[in-house]
């Protein structure tokens, strides 16, 4: 971990925006930023892989849901072509369409196949897994106690690849109300972007009504969301406020709120753009946390950066507690361009 103070450039802002006022507080006004923050390699690879489809086949492109739960990335994408729907079904027959970082069940797969649509599979590879742990335990006739949240694509998806073996435990108060058919063939799976800590709560409530309940071959919440808790921890031990900047239904970003009040922070809020940053939010803050979702790119993280400058905050400390540099191969129908080479992002989408 380091608190090395670092020089960020200043980014493009659209637009006249309203301006937080440099009113004085007492001590030192500095930014916490964590690291690692933002995009993760699984998202990365989503939004290339629809950006790659508009260049290779032109628009419209097709995305079934929201390619990942950030407000301003489906937009700018719209703003190139892509045409977001609820489900494939609302896709023209033979039409181009992508499947969401998030996954889908067989079921979603087989009803675009019989509409003729010619689907990308963005699935992140690390919900992939979780997919196919779902199908190696139902096929062993294990109870999969699924931890998630009701109505999330990505649980809606692991479910669908075993539906007579999931039950889903929405957190550690669903615990005492689970029934088993046979205590000695459970197992636990989970969402991957969850709070690590209510997870793991959770799986020991389980634990405690069925002794013998199996763990996942390898950890199912992901690298990039453990990371950005780890991170926003450290910081929410010296913040007087934190800004997460990430969308509502970004159940990762979500998180990082509950775990940075968790974690000392006074206050913490989370907003999609710099401009919803409250003025009264900032009275009596010396230092203030800042951190972003696996989903968001980084140039709204910039530009509250730029906003805290305004009102004083011009002292950005990072604080790093790991570094990433896992990059995925884009689905195997965009590794190449339009002239059938193999495409530079082909491998690590942006290659950042």
């Amino acid at each position: 971990m380091s608190d090395a103070t670092i020089s960020l450039p200043m980014p493009r802002i659209p637009g006249a925006r309203r301006r937080l006022q440099d009113n004085p507080v007492v001590g030192h006004k500095r930014v916490l930023l964590a690291a690692p923050r933002g995009y993760c390699a699984g998202v990365d690879r989503a939004v290339v892989a629809v950006e790659k489809a508009l260049d290779l086949y032109g628009a419209p492109v097709y995305v079934r849901k929201q390619i990942v739960h950030n407000v301003h990335v489906v937009s700018e994408l719209e703003q190139q072509g892509a045409i977001f729907v609820d489900e494939v079904d609302e896709v023209p027959s033979g039409a181009h369409v992508v499947f969401s970082a998030h996954g889908v069940s067989p079921a979603v797969v087989n009803a675009a196949a019989e509409r003729g649509l010619r689907a990308i599979d963005a699935t992140c590879p690390l919900v992939t897994k979780v997919h196919r742990e779902a199908v190696r335990f139902s096929r062993d006739d294990f109870q999969i106690l699924l931890i998630g949240h009701a109505g999330h694509e990505e649980v809606e998806g692991t479910a669908g690849e075993a539906p007579d073996h999931v039950t889903l435990v929405n957190g550690p108060d669903d615990v005492d109300s689970i029934v088993v058919r046979d205590p000695d063939k459970v197992v636990w799976l989970s969402q991957t972007t969850l709070s690590v800590d209510e997870t793991m709560e959770t799986v020991r409530r389980l634990r405690e009504r069925f002794p013998n309940l199996q763990d996942p071959p390898s950890d199912d919440i992901c690298y990039a969301t453990q990371n950005r808790q780890v991170a926003i921890k450290k910081v929410a031990e010296q913040a007087d406020l934190v800004i997460v900047v990430g969308s509502a239904n970004s159940s990762n970003s979500v998180r990082l709120v509950e775990v940075a009040l968790e974690y000392g922070a006074k206050a913490a809020y989370r907003v999609d753009y710099a401009s919803e940053i409250k003025q009264e939010w900032l009275d009596g803050a010396a230092s203030i946390g800042v951190t972003s979702g696996a989903s968001v790119p980084e140039v709204l993280v910039q530009e509250v950066l730029d906003d805290l400058a305004g009102a004083g905050y011009r002292d950005v400390q990072e604080v790093k507690t790991a570094e990433e540099d896992l990059m995925f191969s884009l689905p195997k129908e965009l590794r190449k361009d339009i002239t059938g080479k193999q495409d530079a992002r082909a491998l690590g989408g942006r290659g950042r």
